[in-house]
Order: C-alpha cells, then sequence, then structure tokens
C-alpha cells in the first residue's frame, strides 16, 4: 500500500465498542464517529466491514463490535491521536480502565512509514508479554501498534481496507499476520 502521496499520508485506526450509548448499539456509535473522523486535514478513504468478536481479554465484557478504516491524512501522528481523542470524548468516552468496556475506542495503528518513536521501542512494546500488556502503558505514542500482529480483530478488518499493507518495523505484510494467528481467533469474528 502506498503510504505517501505529495503532503498526504495513510493512516490506519482500529474502531471499536462494546456498550451501549444512549441505548443505541455499538455499531450506531461507531457509524456516529466515524462521521467525526473527517476534516480539513483527514480523510476516510475506505471502511472495512463491522465484525464481532469476544471481549479482549476473554471475559472482560460483552462482545465487540469492530472495523478498521484507511485514511488520508495532512496531519502528523500526535496530531491525528489527539483528534481520535477528542472525538472519543465527545462521544462519551472516559478512560478509567485499560482493556475495559467501552461505548467507543478508536486507535492508531500505523501512520505512513513511521516507526515511533524508534525501532528498538517499539520492538521492546511488540514483545511485551501478555501479562505485562495489561499493566504498562506507554507514555508516548508506538507506532505502528505494537499488538496489531496478535489481534485477529484488527487483521481481518485491516485485510479488507489495505491488503497490501505492510509493517514497517517487521516487514511483515497483512497476509503473512493472519496466516500466524490461531484459527480459533478468527473464527471467533463474525461479520454484521
Amino acid at each position: 500500500m502506498p503510504v505517501q502521496s505529495g503532503n498526504n499520508s495513510a493512516a490506519l485506526i482500529a474502531l471499536g465498542a462494546n456498550l451501549p450509548l444512549g441505548g443505541q448499539p455499538p455499531e450506531v456509535t461507531l457509524r456516529h464517529a466515524l462521521a467525526l473522523i473527517s476534516n480539513e486535514t483527514v480523510h476516510i478513504r475506505a471502511v472495512s466491514r463491522f465484525f464481532l468478536s469476544p471481549a479482549y481479554p476473554a471475559g472482560s465484557g460483552p462482545d465487540y463490535v469492530n472495523a478498521v478504516a484507511l485514511l488520508d491524512v495532512r496531519i502528523c501522528a500526535d496530531a491525528l491521536l489527539a483528534h481520535l481523542h477528542t472525538i472519543e470524548a465527545r462521544i462519551g468516552r472516559t478512560r478509567l480502565e485499560r482493556w475495559g468496556a467501552r461505548v467507543v475506542d478508536l486507535d492508531l495503528l500505523s501512520h505512513g512509514d513511521s516507526v515511533l518513536p524508534d525501532a528498538a521501542t517499539q520492538a521492546a512494546w511488540r514483545a511485551l508479554p501478555a501479562a505485562e500488556q495489561t499493566r504498562a502503558a506507554p507514555e508516548q505514542l508506538i507506532l505502528p501498534h505494537p499488538r496489531i500482529e496478535g489481534r485477529a480483530f484488527v487483521l481481518v478488518p485491516l485485510a479488507e481496507v489495505a491488503p497490501g499493507w505492510v509493517h514497517p518495523a517487521t516487514g511483515q505484510g497483512v497476509a503473512a499476520m493472519l496466516a500466524a494467528l490461531p484459527d480459533a481467533d478468527k473464527a471467533a469474528l463474525r461479520p454484521l
């Protein structure tokens, strides 16, 4: 997938929600979030289908509705993340618990070919043991998102919108990352 064209970069974001908001199901909230994303510096190029997936970690709440969007952006990664956090707050997300149930979650997966803050830090976060991931939170933006390759609920919809995407730090493509996942993880996703 080409990641740069002129002053534009491609960015990938994951969307998720598993709590109703105002009596509306999570998929309505995700559509509302998508409607708020585009502005003069961010344009949605493609959105995957919505998928139902078990809450992660297992047993932590109701099933999620997940999707991935491919964006054209003319802002840096930190500004895009701030934009996503503003949308989350506007919709009503409060950050009380890491990996807890939520009305909306907008995760920045990648921004162009950026590996942030540097390759060594990015690799360290990718290698973080699962038990430590629930306790540790980075103090800075880590890109690409350090847990892309282990999450079917990200990779399956990502493959729909950017099948040619290659992880700039590992060199792995989406198809290879998907093939490495357990079949049960992929089978747990259901198109909405």
